[in-house]
């Protein structure tokens, strides 16, 4: 019997707190963004950490969940405390963002999805996307701060507290 799995995710009231993990994949000038299902903006690929579970090991899950890959998960970039609004909730999430290597056999495609997937009951398309220029902004990447960080990752791990737009 398998043991019960709780993600760190709850809603009190009208605001809901949220702890997530997620990958910076980076590949010749580009990094690997998700979709989920006709959201109007696209996110790094990740999820919700569980309850006794290390960022690592999250980390290492989702991407297994999401990908049905493998990955080495090589640092912390960033740990941030993000404030937004989200469906109608005041959202309060804590976010560990890593910089990940994937395999040489994971798809990298630049003219459209690289990979399709399904999880939870949500279709996931991911797609490379190069980080200089507007297309991020375009598309919409959450959080938005992300945008500027990966055109220059910092040597060491950077604490980040934010106020984001509402989503």
């Amino acid at each position: 019997m398998t043991a019960a799995r709780t993600m760190i995710s709850f809603v009190v009231g009208a605001a809901k707190f949220n702890y997530r993990v997620a990958a910076v994949a980076i590949r010749d000038g580009h990094v690997l963004v998700c979709r989920e299902d006709d959201d109007d903006y696209v996110m790094l690929p990740g999820g919700r950490v569980e309850m006794g579970e290390p960022t690592t090991v999250a980390l290492a899950r989702e991407i297994a969940e999401e990908l049905h890959s493998t990955a080495e998960v090589v640092r912390l970039l960033f740990s941030a405390e993000n404030f937004f609004t989200h469906l109608g909730l005041n959202v309060h999430e804590i976010g560990s963002y890593y910089l990940v290597e994937l395999p040489a056999a994971f798809p990298f495609r630049t003219d459209g999805i690289a990979l399709e997937t399904e999880d939870e009951g949500l279709t996931l398309r991911f797609s490379w996307v190069p980080i200089a220029g507007d297309a991020l902004r375009r598309m919409n990447l959450k959080p938005v701060w992300m945008i500027d960080k990966l055109r220059a990752l910092p040597a060491g791990t950077e604490h980040l507290i934010l106020n984001e737009p509402p989503r």
